[in-house]
């Protein structure tokens, strides 16, 4: 990527539409875009002021390719902090080519993926956490993560962090200060005031840190894992759930014989349920590996929800779902388990109670629903339980959440650094070698923001972008 280059790239989704925009951006955004556009008012681009409209025609020579509106924003006063040209031609993908083709014979190159914003970063209109939200806000497919983008490309992450990282930073000046005075055993640092700073770092990297068990299921959506015995009504739940016929129901047992997934969106978190191969003993091939995907799946999801065929809960029944609790929290012993009994609108009332003390006489008091997935009795109950189980209370609050993988690990590697600087402070370790640690710690916040980055990093962060953004 050379950054004097002028770059070009389709803004809009590939394929035809009702409108198209074609991005420019660099040093010659303007003369070349000023070189093929024909004004209705016969306006020289360059003489134009910035944020600026202007109606008129693409012409490649005497060949007009367009009628098109284009949009003039001047560096520094830009996306990416360069001249930009935003071309918002007709919608077809012959002229989105034609004119994309010329633009490139005119003397721009293709963008590369994120090449745009890479620019806007390395322009200071961005920084590194802010960029990565960009790529956050086009992927986010419900309410919570696009607040959680919108939060971060905003800067509340950055400000957060860059504001405890000035303080660190004016304390380790202080003490590298000392160094040079070691002799005379001077202490410029005041040693109570960086151990109140030290401490309230702690309490925000641990925050964010802890926000990441939040941030990373909305961002992926929370894995819920619908098992049970061969006809209990799984896929119709699953069916009800999504309000449309998404698995095969049957009065023949074994029906599924393969988890389906599909997603769905409560209460602004997505949720993606796995309707998985009814458990039992059996001899047919097929059938059994679809058992052994079902356990698989159990493993990979958050929480499970145990349904029931409640017409057969008897004696033996309610004995037998007992064994099967136990055996899924002996196995996986931090799930959230919701036992849900279907077929309520079929079970005497007097039973309901029965069945409600016979699963909740252990000291665990596993979470119990009764529905009817046939009749659609007790979805909206389920639903809400469901997102009783995500700590939502930071979001409603407008708190900063991690989302990202790459800043999780870096908030720990500093973290792990502050510790090791307390510690130091509480045993009077020489200002030389607290100085080491406070230095491993700046780097490591600065990674996050990027004040500290090299090329394999932005390639890696901006790969993942689409191209034209």
């Amino acid at each position: 990527m050379l950054p004097q280059d002028t770059i070009v790239a389709l803004a809009t989704p590939s394929g035809a539409g009702a409108i198209a925009v074609i991005r420019v951006s660099g040093t010659d955004a303007i003369a070349i875009g000023n070189g093929i556009f024909q004004s209705t008012k016969a306006k020289n681009l360059l003489q134009q002021k910035s944020h600026t409209l202007h109606l008129g025609h693409i012409v490649d020579d005497q060949k007009t390719l367009d009628q098109v509106l284009i949009a003039l924003f001047k560096g520094p006063h830009s996306y990416t902090g360069e001249n930009t040209v935003e071309i918002s031609c007709h919608g077809s993908t012959y002229i989105q080519q034609q004119i994309i083709q010329l633009l490139l014979r005119k003397g721009c190159r293709m963008a590369q993926a994120g090449e745009f914003t890479l620019r806007a970063f390395l322009n200071g209109k961005l920084d590194l956490s802010q960029a990565e939200a960009v790529a956050d806000l086009i992927s986010s497919d419900n309410e919570a993560s696009h607040q959680i983008a919108m939060q971060q490309m905003r800067g509340g992450f950055s400000n957060e962090l860059a504001e405890l990282r000035q303080e660190l930073l004016n304390f380790a000046s202080l003490i590298e200060l000392e160094l040079d005075f070691a002799e005379e055993d001077v202490a410029f640092a005041d040693r109570s005031e960086f151990n109140a700073l030290l401490q309230r770092i702690e309490l925000v990297l641990k925050r964010l840190i802890d926000s990441f068990a939040v941030g990373n299921v909305i961002k992926n959506g929370i894995p819920v894992a619908i098992v049970g015995e061969p006809n209990v009504g799984k896929s119709t739940l699953l069916n009800a759930l999504l309000n449309e016929e998404r698995a095969i129901v049957s009065e023949i047992a074994g029906t599924t014989r393969d988890t389906i997934e599909d997603e769905l969106v409560i209460g602004g978190i997505g949720f993606r349920f796995i309707d998985t191969a009814g458990i039992r003993a059996t001899e047919d091939v097929i059938e059994g590996l679809g058992i052994k995907k079902t356990f698989e799946k159990i493993e990979q999801a958050q929480l499970v929800l145990l349904l029931v065929d409640g017409c057969r809960l008897s004696v033996d029944g309610l004995a037998a779902v007992k064994i099967e609790i136990e055996k899924i929290r002996n196995q996986y012993p931090l799930k959230p388990i919701t036992i849900i009994i279907n077929k309520q609108d079929l079970i005497p009332i007097d039973r309901i109670s029965i069945i409600n003390q016979a699963l909740t006489s252990d000291n665990q008091q596993p979470t119990i629903l009764f529905i009817s997935a046939k009749n659609n009795v007790g979805i909206e109950h389920l639903k809400n339980t469901l997102l009783s189980f995500v700590n939502t209370g930071a979001l409603r609050n407008n708190e900063t959440i991690v989302t990202n993988t790459r800043h999780y690990d870096s908030l720990l590697k500093a973290l792990d650094e502050i510790t090791k600087v307390k510690f130091g402070l509480a045993t009077h370790l020489s200002s030389d070698l607290m100085a080491i640690d406070i230095r491993e710690a700046l780097y490591h916040f600065g990674m996050i923001t990027g004040e500290v980055t090299n090329d394999e990093l932005l390639g890696n962060i901006f790969a993942n972008f689409c191209i034209g953004k």
